[in-house]
């Protein structure tokens, strides 16, 4: 169990320092791009996490060119990474806007209602990490 607890904790080490420092077993280079940094959600709120039985979902989103997703929020944390394509986030509540390209990382806001569009011509494909309450959705539609 000690040899599994500081292999994991090389590996931390190594996906955290510079790509002239990371190196996999052979000594050969592993080139590290750091992509975000994060403290705050898109609309500015401090990102917390659930504080016991902590779950991590990843999914994969494909959203259609002009899809309209319906208003919604998220109880718990959620961050995006763009893979693909143009995507409007709308908070419905106080109006504000972010577009968001290939290659953005979003850290979406929590608590807060808002709606996405395809504003592209592409499909928008997304990689979707949750860290939710155990047996928790992270997703709440209005009605």
């Amino acid at each position: 169990m000690r040899n599994i607890t500081t292999s994991a904790l090389l590996l931390a080490v190594a996906f955290f320092t510079t790509s002239a420092n990371a190196l996999d077993s052979s000594n050969t280079p592993v080139v590290v791009t750091p992509l975000a940094s994060k403290t705050t959600t898109a609309s500015g709120q401090p990102i917390t996490l659930p504080q016991k039985n902590v779950e991590v979902q990843v999914s994969s989103y494909k959203i259609a060119p002009g899809a309209i997703l319906p208003v919604h929020k998220h109880p718990f944390p959620r961050y995006a990474y763009v893979e693909q394509g143009t995507l409007k986030v709308t908070n419905v509540e106080t109006g504000a806007a972010n577009t968001y390209k290939t290659g953005d990382f979003i850290v979406e806001m929590i608590g807060q209602w808002h709606q996405a569009t395809n504003t592209g011509t592409d499909p928008v494909k997304l990689l979707v990490i949750d860290q939710v309450k155990q047996g928790a959705k992270n997703t709440i539609l209005q009605n």
